[in-house]
Formats: structure tokens, sequence, C-alpha cells
């Protein structure tokens, strides 16, 4: 068991004689089904675990799925698989709870993979009918052992084999494990590592897992064909979302508490088109909008305003979009809006510009906010004498960060911020090499009570984020489908409302 323990209830009960046992298990039809397809996915996670065998021979690696978190007593929140998990197994939105990969040193070297997890319970077992968390009668049926064979071309377990199988033989001293994806499957581990008579001391286990989860971090920056291909799918459905939000905006106006509207609107999309929104939505009306993390999406939405929907569809594999537009909820934007709007779209079109192989990554950042600084130097709203190359300073300066905190970039993929666990100089400092997929989101942030803001610019927040594929000669727009300058953004409005008519 490494799903957290749920409360029991002592106020309920379910029948238990050998009588009623016997008569539930009975009279089913016999279970006739084909074995299950193999998987699209399944070669692309062999090859990933193959390369994974090359970098780490005669060890055995362990990584965790992660387990069932209760919400309150006797309900979990959603279920979804630890990214690692899903990237090695190939299993996305329909992992089992608790299951666990391990690649096992194989005597002629590289390893074989197995999957341990808890599979489809019998119908004479209690499991069947009286588990509410696990049991058929409630959650419907798991996967068998030979359907997880057929589908993804490794070895199935029960997952009762596993603590035995981690302390088999000398190699349970060489274990690594993915500490983060599931705490009591870590204590497994550092038990089968004890029982082994590891030689490393406690610091030297922690900083060997640490260098398995990084490198598998670094594993998913580089995508492959196949996973490019489920970004496009990831981005088109999001980019119907957002189609539903443009028609929504009057109702959201009307109904009030327009924020819940909209993150409703693009939350049904985001089911119905995949396994749910990649990350919290942010549908920030008005002032909201100046605050970078606006997920509570309590406020309304008036005529007049703008709203900036930063949201991403997470489709059934777990890649994820990540797009922000800025919107003009009565489909036209004020002079003021449309001023600062134009002048994030020319730093996000600098920051674009400098996607090419060879840069850094850091180069996207350096590129937009160079376009921000001289804007703001511009409009005057540096302090007086600071120049833009004063403000650019790494070192000495810093003062447009006042309207434009955050960074330009981040990689994308299976997480929304995808290869979090690299090193500085692999991440910001690393080269941009084709098949890498990131985003670049510049923005202005004028908060209402910005007193060294331009009254006409209090209360505006505007931010653009694409989704961008690095390729050979420059980079590829994924989301370039979704109209980005002021003009484009009032059309696609137009058009998006006279078509639900």
């Amino acid at each position: 068991m490494t799903s957290e323990q749920q409360a029991q209830a002592s106020h309920r009960s379910t029948p238990d004689s050998n009588q009623f046992r016997e008569f539930i298990a009975s009279g089913w039809a016999t279970r006739d089904r084909p074995p299950t397809p193999r998987a699209e996915v399944a070669d692309h996670a062999a090859r990933r675990r193959a390369a994974l065998s090359q970098r780490f021979p005669g060890e055995r690696l362990v990584i965790g799925a992660g387990g069932l978190k209760v919400r309150s007593n006797d309900t979990d929140y959603t279920f979804r698989p630890h990214t690692a998990f899903a990237h090695l197994s190939g299993l996305g939105a329909d992992t089992e709870p608790d299951s666990v990969l391990v690649l096992d040193p194989a005597p002629g070297g590289g390893h074989h993979a197995v999957l341990y997890f808890r599979p489809l319970a019998p119908r004479d077992s209690a499991e069947f009918y009286s588990d509410s968390r696990y049991g058929e009668f409630w959650v419907g049926p798991r996967p068998t052992i030979a359907d997880i064979e057929s589908q993804l071309g490794l070895s199935g377990r029960h997952l009762d084999a596993l603590a035995d199988d981690l302390a088999k033989d000398d190699a349970a001293a060489r274990l690594r494990v993915v500490r983060d994806a599931d705490p009591q499957l870590t204590t497994l581990v550092e038990a089968a590592r004890t029982q082994a008579g590891t030689t490393l001391t406690a610091q030297q286990r922690e900083e060997a897992d640490e260098e398995l989860a990084r490198h598998l971090s670094g594993m998913r920056l580089v995508k492959d064909a196949w996973e490019v291909g489920e970004m496009r799918k990831a981005i088109a459905a999001t980019h119907t979302g957002f189609e539903a939000i443009i028609e929504a905006l009057p109702e959201a106006v009307r109904r009030g508490r327009g924020e819940r509207w909209i993150e409703g609107v693009f939350g049904l999309h985001a089911r119905h088109a995949g396994n749910g929104v990649g990350y919290e939505s942010i549908c920030a009306a008005g002032d909201h909008a100046n605050t970078i993390h606006w997920t509570k999406n309590t406020g309304e939405v008036h005529d007049g305003d703008l709203i900036l929907v930063d949201a991403g569809v997470e489709i059934d594999s777990l890649f994820t979009a990540d797009i922000t537009r800025t919107l003009p909820v009565t489909g036209r934007f004020s002079d003021a809006q449309r001023k600062v709007y134009d002048a994030v779209y020319e730093a996000q079109q600098a920051g674009m510009a400098a996607v090419k192989p060879g840069n850094k990554f850091s180069d996207i950042h350096a590129a937009a906010n160079a376009v921000i600084a001289r804007k703001l130097h511009e409009w005057g709203l540096l302090p007086e004498g600071v120049t833009v190359e004063q403000t650019l300073d790494k070192e000495t300066g810093g003062w447009h960060r006042r309207w434009m905190v955050h960074g330009t970039s981040h990689h994308l993929g299976m997480d929304v911020h995808d290869c979090q666990l690299l090193l500085r100089e692999d991440y910001m400092d690393g080269e941009l090499l084709p098949g890498m997929v990131l985003t670049v989101e510049p923005a202005l942030y004028f908060k209402a009570d910005d007193l060294l803001a331009p009254a006409e610019f209090r209360g505006i927040g505007v931010r653009i984020e694409d989704n961008v594929l690095v390729t050979e000669d420059g980079c590829e727009n994924l989301s370039a489908a979704m109209p980005r300058t002021c003009d484009e953004v009032e059309q696609w409005i137009a058009r998006v409302r006279a078509n639900a008519r």
C-alpha cells in the first residue's frame, strides 16, 4: 500500500457470511475479451527505457506512479501519475494508482522492465464487492497482467511481489528510486538497501536518487516526432476551449461571478477532449490580471474589461498545452489597452525571434525583456536618469521588472513546467536544440494601485503566451492558429460570436 490511508467509518458494514460471499460471486458471465492491443506509445517508451538503461548499467531503477491522496475521510483527489513514470511506462491517464516501474538489471547487460500494479481481482474475492476504493463494484475493472503486457510490451507482476523483488540478489545494494514520486515506496527501497548491506551513507543515497530524478527530467527536453504530435493535439484542444470562452464571455458578464463561469467553460472542454486541465486555469478579469497566478477565479467580468486567460488542455497521454490570451470582453480594445497589448506583442515577437538552435534558453528572456525595458523607458516610467542599458544590467539593474517580474519562457511537455529538476547550467544556460518545446510569454502588469503607472494604464494586465517548437533552422509557433495581434484578436472574437448565433 502506497496510497494514503482513508478514514474508515465504523457505522458502515458489508454482509460477510459465507452464503452472501458465494451468492455475490456467482451468476456472472465469463470474462471473454480479446487481448489489449499494443499501444502506439509502447515502442517510444521502450526506446526511452533503453536510453535510461545505458546511463545506469547494473543498477535497479525504481520509478513509482504515486498513490491516491485523501481529500477528506473516504474520498480521494483525482489521481494523476508521476510524470517520470508516465514517460517511461507509456501509461497516462489510465495508470493504476500505486503502480511501480522497475528496471531490473539483466544478466547479459541492459535492463528488464517490470510493471508492478494491483491487477483485476477475481469475483470471488472480498475486494470485488466490499472495497470501495479498489473494488470492481465501486470503481470499475482494472487491467489484468495480460492486458498490461499486451498493451505495453513489458512484464507485469502483482504489487504484492514488489518488496521481495526489490531486495533480491546483490542488485539490491545498487538501487535508485525517484524519491518524490511516492514517499512510502522510498521507505521500501531504503529498507531493501539496508537489508542488502549497502555501504552508501544516507546522503550518498539521496544524491544518487537526485541524480536519477534529474536525468529523467532531462530526458524530456527534446521531444521525438510522436511527442510533438501529442503537443499538437493538446494545443488544438486548447484552441477549441478558448473559442468556447470567447463565445461565453457575454454570458459570464450577465450571470455574475464571471471568472468562475469562464473557468468552468474551459474545464468542460478540457475534460471532454482529454484528461482535464494541465494546471489550474487563470481566468483573470480587470485588475486580477495583474496577479500573475490568479487561480481563485472569484471575480466579476465586466464590459470594458480585459480578461487574461492562461489555460491548457492535458490530453490522455498527459501532454499539456499552456496558452495565454488577453481578450477584450466587449470584443474591442480601448486605446490604452491596445497600447499596452501592442508593446507586449512586440516583446513576444522579439522573444520568438531568439528561438533558434545554437542560442541559449536565456536569450529568449533577454530579447523580450529588452523590448519591455525600451517601451517603459519611452513611456517615462523608469526612474529619472536610468537608461535602457542600465535597467537591463543583470547585476545592478532591474527597474523594468516592476512591471514584468517573471521569466519569459519555460520548457513544456508532460508537465506544464517541464524538466524543472535540471541544474541552472543545463536549463537557463542550456543550448536550444531542435525538438525542444517551450513557451514565449512576456507581459506587462499595471496594478490598479500603482501610483508610478500612468492613470490610463492602471488596472491593465496583458500577457501573450504561445507554445513554440525549436526546428532545425529556427522555430515553429505550434499555437499560431490562435490570433495574437490586436486586430486579429478583435476579428477572432467577432467571427466566433457570429458563428455561434
